[in-house]
């Protein structure tokens, strides 16, 4: 009676404890200059493009379970604002992104997903063109000073991806 109990034991001592997600987006913290690229037609190969360049500013809320980053940047086409918010949800192990532009006041469909292995991938849906596609947003080629981000476009399930927005982003001193 007694092994059993003991293999019970370390069989559960060894199982691992969940994931602690909430943590994921602690390199975002500060302020950062960010290049950004915006792909005005996806499908069409991504030939034609308009380039900002910025700032972002991100900010943990609620213990680090929320982010709230604030984003201006100035192109071709004039001054850009957006807000954007993450929360974690422990339960899941998965993280939601809501993003709001300033020119139309709307909140985007959330993109939801989680951090593995260094690299952030977050899904959803939108409409593209009268078309709903599926939405991709990856943070990878994370560093103390450095990250990426790129939202894709999927109009075929998810079996080929169309980049619709890149941004490169180096972290201001301060």
């Amino acid at each position: 009676m007694i092994t059993g109990v003991l293999a019970c034991f370390s069989l559960s001592a060894m199982a691992a404890p969940p994931r602690d997600g909430s943590h994921d987006f602690d390199f975002a913290r500060g302020v950062w200059h960010t290049h950004a690229t915006q792909v005005l037609d996806p499908f069409d190969g991504g030939t034609h493009t308009v380039t900002m360049d910025g700032t972002k500013t991100a900010r943990p809320v609620w213990n680090g379970r929320a982010w709230l980053e604030e984003i201006e940047a100035d192109g071709p086409n004039g001054h850009w604002e957006g807000a954007t918010l993450f929360v974690y949800n422990a339960k899941a192990e998965q993280w939601s992104q809501t993003y709001i532009d300033s020119d139309s006041g709307e909140a985007e469909a959330p993109t939801i997903g989680s951090f593995k292995d260094g690299r952030g991938e977050l899904f959803g849906t939108s409409v593209y063109k009268g078309r709903l596609v599926l939405v991709r947003g990856v943070w990878s080629d994370i560093t103390a000073n450095s990250h990426r981000y790129e939202i894709s476009y999927s109009q075929d399930g998810g079996r080929t991806w169309a980049t619709a927005f890149k941004a490169y982003l180096t972290r201001l001193k301060q």
